[in-house]
C-alpha cells in the first residue's frame, strides 16, 4: 500500500511493474474504478495483475474520496478528476508518457473525458460498461439521492461491525460520508454530457465492453457510431452491469489483446495537442 501526495490530496495508490516481456515505450495502464462503493481493488485480480504479467507497466488509485483516498467536501466533477489523474502521474513521475486509460462504470466515463483533454497523453481507451447519456446521470441521481437518504443517520454500520462484518461496515460508512457529506451528487448532476462531436474529436483507439442486458448498450453503440478509431465493441451474453466481476476469463483476453493491439501503434504514433476539456 501506498499513499501519494498529488496537488493537496493524498491518494492511495497502487502500482505493479511490468513484469513480462515488455516493449520499449509502451504506455502505462491506468485503472480508474467507479462511484460510491467501488475502489481499486475490484481491479487487482481480475485485470491489473494479469495485465502486469502481460508486460504492461500498471497504476491503480482509488479515486478522490473512494477508498483509502482523502475525502475533502469538494471536487467530484469530472474535471477534477481528470486533473487529479494527471496530477497523481506527475507525483509518480509519470508525467509526459503515454497513458492507456481501463475504465470500469463511472471510471469509464472519466477515462473519456481525460482522453479529450489530454490527447497528447492518452495513447488507448478501454471502457467497460461506460455510463455515457443524459439518461443515465438522472436515473443515476435517483439512485444516490435515494441512497444518500437511507444512510442519513444510519445504524447500519455499527450493526455491521457487531456481526463482525468489518468490509461491509467500512463500505457503508464511506457511502455514507460521499452521499451526505460531499459535493458528489450536486457534481454529478452538473456533468456535461457527451456529444456525437466529442466523440469524433477521440484520436486513439477504443475497446468498448459491456453486458447484453445493460442498459448502457444504446449509449455504448452511439459512441462506436461517431468515434473514428473505436477498434471493436464487445457484448457479453448473460450479462448486466457486471461485466468486470462476472466475466473476468473472458474479459481479460479481450483487454489483453486489445493493450497488445494498440501498445506499438501508441509507440509509433505522434501525440495530437492537448485540448481543454
Amino acid at each position: 500500500m501506498a499513499f501519494v501526495l498529488a496537488g493537496s490530496l493524498r491518494f492511495h495508490v497502487q502500482r505493479l511493474p511490468a513484469t513480462g516481456a515488455a516493449g520499449p515505450g509502451r504506455p502505462v495502464v491506468v485503472f480508474l474504478h467507479g462511484l460510491v462503493v467501488d475502489n481499486l481493488s475490484s481491479f487487482y485480480c481480475p485485470l491489473a495483475v494479469p495485465v502486469a504479467r502481460a508486460g504492461h507497466e500498471t497504476v491503480l488509485y482509488d479515486l478522490r474520496g473512494h477508498g483509502r483516498t482523502e475525502r475533502p467536501a469538494t471536487g467530484y466533477d469530472s474535471r477534477t478528476a481528470v486533473r487529479d489523474l494527471f496530477a497523481l502521474l506527475g507525483a509518480l513521475d509519470l508525467a509526459g508518457r503515454p497513458v492507456h486509460l481501463v475504465g470500469n462504470s463511472y471510471g469509464g466515463t472519466l477515462a473519456l473525458h481525460a482522453a479529450l483533454a489530454r490527447p497528447d497523453l492518452v495513447a488507448g481507451l478501454t471502457l467497460l460498461e461506460p455510463p455515457l447519456g443524459g439518461a443515465w446521470v438522472e436515473n443515476m441521481l435517483d439512485t444516490l439521492s435515494a441512497a444518500a437518504l437511507s444512510l442519513e443517520d444510519t445504524p447500519v454500520p455499527a450493526e455491521l461491525l457487531t456481526l463482525r462484518l468489518r468490509k461491509a461496515a467500512h463500505l457503508t460508512a464511506i457511502a455514507d460520508d460521499l452521499l451526505n457529506r460531499t459535493s458528489l451528487i450536486d457534481d454529478i448532476a452538473g456533468s456535461r454530457t457527451f456529444t456525437p462531436s466529442d466523440y469524433a474529436r477521440l484520436r486513439c483507439p477504443v475497446l468498448i465492453v459491456c453486458g447484453e442486458h445493460s442498459e448502457l448498450v444504446p449509449g455504448a453503440r452511439e459512441l462506436a457510431r461517431h468515434a473514428p478509431r473505436v477498434t471493436s465493441i464487445e457484448i457479453l451474453p448473460g450479462l448486466g452491469h457486471d461485466v468486470l466481476k462476472e466475466s473476468s476469463g473472458t474479459l481479460r483476453k479481450t483487454v489483453l489483446a486489445h493493450l497488445d493491439a494498440t501498445a506499438d501503434l501508441a509507440a509509433r504514433t505522434p501525440r495530437a495537442g492537448a485540448l481543454v476539456p
